[in-house]
């Protein structure tokens, strides 16, 4: 396969953040997935996400498992770390590097059939963890690179692109990982940037598993009129039950909301959460109300979009584990083994 490099010249008077860098600098390779795909919108969203907020990319790693989505770290951020882990995988990779080293942030990105098939189980462990990272599900009802096959989060009454129908019911990631006691979990679509942009800054601003499942349609497979997972049926019938904006600890910035109930939630690092709520039966940090909203929706036919469930409070695996401040990585050899007596009396406790 060729790869097209991307044309370093830039426009001098680029925009640039508190870095001095401009989102040219948050890019990655030319991508090599099918034109239009929204894939490709959700990495724009995360460039541009990660640039406003000013991360300097080397703190970042991308870790992704196997498919069209775990292509997409590719695509952005070249500067960063990353890992393309093998199918379903990505979770434990993702434990262990945030155990080795919880200075960096993690970006995680998956597919539908990636987390809700092969990797069901580690995807559960790692919310149970509450494993501080941002788990992005490029969600698009489909298996692309195999052409096209149900995945487990095809809608039942969402037929194939040459009318087969499928004959089961979808796994709800949003509502697993909530029933699974993850503290933030949103659903988006790749066509709304205004609204996937501040889900992405919320999410890496927060101490925990952070859950964004965004509807991705592919455009090969799965972008046909009947296709719960396409373009046209999501604009159709998405539902955003609240409007939001996040608000940097360091830039206090005001939003234009639309009219209603405004809601300030503060995250553990001083960063702050603003919530126009556009439904008045929707209370986000109710597990139940965000469960009870997804299913009446859903019955509807409707796509619940937005961010679904927060828990300002949740502590991550190091706070549960209690492990050291200091990033294991950079502890020397003498401290991360301590010698066969320390061995002996940890194994004694289970005798």
């Amino acid at each position: 396969m060729s790869y097209i490099a991307k044309p370093i010249a830039r426009h001098p008077k680029l925009k640039r953040n508190a870095l001095g860098l401009t989102h040219r600098d948050y890019e990655g390779a030319m991508s090599t997935l099918c034109a239009g795909c929204g894939h490709d919108s959700i990495t724009a969203a995360l460039i541009e996400a990660c640039c406003e907020i000013d991360l300097p990319p080397h703190r970042i790693a991308k870790i992704s498992g196997i498919g069209c989505s775990s292509k997409a770290p590719t695509y952005f951020i070249k500067q960063a770390h990353g890992f393309n882990s093998v199918h379903g995988r990505m979770p434990s990779v993702a434990t262990g590097a945030n155990l080795a080293n919880r200075d960096l942030i993690y970006l995680g990105v998956s597919g539908d059939g990636d987390t809700a098939s092969i990797g069901l189980g580690q995807f559960a462990h790692a919310v149970r963890r509450k494993l501080n990272m941002v788990y992005i599900v490029m969600n698009n009802g489909c298996y692309g690179l195999t052409k096209g096959q149900f995945s487990a989060t095809n809608d039942r009454a969402s037929p194939s692109k040459k009318g087969a129908p499928n004959p089961f019911d979808p796994i709800d990631l949003c509502q697993l990982a909530i029933t699974l006691g993850a503290g933030f979990v949103a659903r988006s679509f790749s066509g709304d940037k205004a609204q996937l942009k501040p889900l992405i800054k919320a999410a890496i601003h927060y101490n925990g598993f952070a859950l964004l499942d965004v509807i991705s349609p592919c455009v090969t497979f799965n972008n046909h009129a009947a296709s719960t997972k396409g373009y046209e049926y999501v604009r159709a019938h998405n539902e955003a039950l609240d409007r939001v904006d996040f608000v940097p600890l360091e830039n206090e910035i005001r939003a234009e909301l639309a009219a209603g109930e405004t809601r300030d939630v503060l995250l553990h690092d001083g960063s702050t959460l603003r919530l126009n709520r556009l439904d008045a039966d929707h209370d986000p940090e109710d597990a139940d109300s965000a469960l009870t909203a997804i299913r009446s929706r859903a019955a509807r036919g409707e796509v619940a979009t937005g961010l679904l469930y927060l828990d300002p409070a949740e502590q991550d695996l190091h706070a549960t584990l209690g492990t050291t401040a200091r990033p294991l990585n950079a502890m020397p050899m003498s401290e991360l083994c301590p010698g066969a007596d320390k061995l002996a009396a940890i194994n004694a406790k289970f005798q």
